[in-house]
């Protein structure tokens, strides 16, 4: 049995789109058994069927495809305390977890990086699956030969994160709907001097860039009536002191960057934002996917 674990995440964080990842201080947990037929085992956010058509096999499969050998049967024992279609990486979680333990399971051909390499191509789009594998504040771009490359920062210890996530779930597909289908110049001069600029206030410890930094052009306008309350709720968090407001990938979780002094006053704006049945979490900066010890078999499928 191997077992590993991989963080949420959060995307864009404002300008940053496709581009800009942030893992969180929450882990799905999954258990790779030995078996005679492909199961999966799910306990956590939301309900999925025991189906093993789902995107934690998906990512196994495709690493066996990738060094052309078959794949074995196996069961999927998962822990998911990531909220479903919520703007938190559950998708890319699953699949690195996916991708990870098959990659040891053969010796580790691929590697960290190829894992990425890979992670990504299946979603699609580099941001939540970089902050996934490398953990930290991530920043990935894609490359003229169809991959992509990425690095990490860790981000400065006196930021303080907390996120409103809404009851109620808002699945990628239908938020990259509404988006047009090209841009005028101006914002896309915006969108990359704003993303530098996200990136130079964690280098530089300077939190209040993020107040420029932080606000998007290419998206957020777009999604906004998704999710209600969004802009006014922004205003308020702005004025009782956070850094940064911004959809956390798709949304309609809403990401905050703030300080110790201001994190009560955030946390309750949040809860007004997320009303009955939602929930404001504060879950830290996370590292990347890691191998977990097992110490005692899981129930049988």
């Amino acid at each position: 049995m191997m077992r590993v674990r991989v963080p949420a995440t959060s995307a864009n964080l404002g300008p940053g789109f496709d581009c800009l990842g942030l893992a969180l201080g929450l882990d799905l947990v999954v258990t790779a058994s030995p078996s005679t037929s492909d199961r999966f085992r799910y306990r956590g956010e939301g309900a999925l069927p025991d189906d093993p058509d789902n995107l934690i096999h998906q990512g196994f499969r495709a690493v066996f495809a990738r060094v052309g050998e078959a794949h074995p049967s196996i069961a999927f024992d998962v822990e998911n305390p990531i909220p479903l279609a919520r703007g938190l990486g559950s998708s890319s979680a699953a699949l690195v977890a996916g991708a990870a333990l098959a990659d040891v399971m053969l010796g580790e051909p691929l590697g960290r990086d190829g894992v990425f390499q890979l992670a990504a191509k299946l979603e699609g789009h580099p941001d939540n699956v970089a902050a996934a594998v490398y953990g930290g504040f991530t920043v990935s771009a894609a490359t003229a030969e169809g991959g992509y490359l990425t690095d990490t920062l860790p981000l400065p210890a006196g930021w303080n994160l907390l996120f409103g996530v809404p009851d109620f779930e808002l699945p990628t597909a239908a938020a990259r709907a509404v988006l047009p289908d090209s841009y005028l110049r101006r914002d896309a001069v915006i969108t990359a001097s704003r993303t530098a600029l996200w990136a130079m206030a964690v280098i530089k410890d300077r939190p209040e860039l993020l107040r420029a930094a932080a606000r998007d052009v290419l998206h957020e306008p777009y999604r906004e009536p998704l999710v209600p309350r969004l802009t006014q709720t922004r205003s308020e968090l702005q004025a009782a002191g956070a850094h940064a407001a911004f959809l956390s990938g798709a949304g309609p979780t809403l990401g905050v960057v703030t300080d110790r002094d201001h994190r009560c006053a955030c946390a309750a704006i949040l809860e007004r934002f997320v009303g009955n049945g939602g929930r404001v979490l504060e879950p830290g900066v996370g590292s990347g996917y890691g191998l977990l010890a097992v110490t005692a078999a899981p129930e049988a499928p």
